[in-house]
């Protein structure tokens, strides 16, 4: 089948890619994803709980996985903030922040998608420095927030990449920018096994390897209790992104997070849409399928 589309979304990706071992998914998802420009991706902190130089770490793990598919320089890589902001009025200024501003502002390339896969810190920082972005066309995608309303919550608390910069958090619900939020029930639903992960993405030379040994890894270091699955919680931005259609959205009013991390009703901000339905079929069988043409591809280009 022949493809002869040259129609792209402009994107940028903000991923704590160290933290666990799904950001890698989405990260290898969307490069390999033709309709998707990606403009930069920014190595986001992910607290100091296991690192003290987490988004270094991120940085670390991102130029490996861009070697693994061998891009080493194709796309624009520029670090975000190393920590949490310090409250909600004070910026923690990086690259990262400033490519958002950079990207937002330019009135000649369309719009503008931000799939934040970790906290928000940098986002947050871009609109206290260039409050303005706010009214262009940019989309905020952040997977992160716990469910809505009486939904069961399992796991630590508050949700992970709310807990670790709410602040930030506040900040981009108050500006009014154009916020798709993925919420912990929706983004833990995205689960492969180890026996998928052994069919359909290890046999795909050594990023399908280094892929699929990250979730066997980190699941080994960090899981409580005896597991054969991780859920890629990262990817539904992604897909997201790729195909806004594959998810049924509701609108929130205004919404703002307490210092423990519950949801309440805020006096500022615009209404978000929450993800409540993702398709998780298209979502995981895209995935697959693109690292298998990518396997392909390597081991043609490699036997010749």
């Amino acid at each position: 089948m022949i493809i002869d589309d040259p129609r792209t979304r402009r994107v940028l990706l903000n991923s704590d890619v160290k933290n666990e071992a799904d950001d890698q998914f989405a990260v290898v998802h969307a490069l390999l994803s033709p309709t998707l420009d990606i403009r930069g991706i920014i190595p986001a902190h992910f607290g100091s709980a296991r690192s003290q130089t987490s988004m270094l770490d991120s940085r670390a793990e991102l130029e490996l996985i861009l070697e693994l598919m061998e891009r080493p320089d194709a796309v624009r890589v520029e670090n975000g903030a190393p920590h949490a902001l310090p409250s909600a009025t004070e910026p923690v200024d990086s690259p990262g922040a400033r490519l958002i501003i950079e990207e937002a502002r330019r009135a000649d390339a369309g719009p503008l998608f931000i799939a934040f896969l970790g906290p928000l810190s940098d986002m947050a920082t871009a609109l206290l420095l260039a409050p303005d972005i706010a009214r262009t066309d940019t989309t905020v995608i952040w997977i992160g927030g716990p469910p809505y309303g009486d939904r069961e919550y399992s796991g630590t608390w508050p949700e992970f990449n709310l807990r670790n910069d709410i602040h930030a958090a506040n900040v981009v619900f108050a500006s009014g920018i154009a916020v798709w939020q993925v919420p912990s029930d929706i983004y833990r639903l995205v689960s492969v096994s180890y026996a998928e992960l052994r069919r359909k993405v290890e046999p795909h030379g050594a990023l399908g390897a280094h892929l699929a040994q990250g979730v066997v890894d980190f699941n080994t270091a960090h899981h409580r209790v005896a597991t054969e699955s991780r859920s890629l919680g990262d990817s539904p931005a992604i897909a997201l992104l790729i195909d806004p259609w594959c998810a049924v959205f509701r609108k929130q009013g205004p919404t703002r997070f307490t210092a423990d991390g519950h949801y309440e009703a805020a006096d500022v901000g615009g209404d978000i849409l929450v993800v409540e339905q993702i398709d998780v079929r298209f979502l995981l069988e895209d995935m697959f399928a693109k690292l298998a043409e990518f396997g392909e591809a390597s081991a043609a280009a490699t036997a010749q």
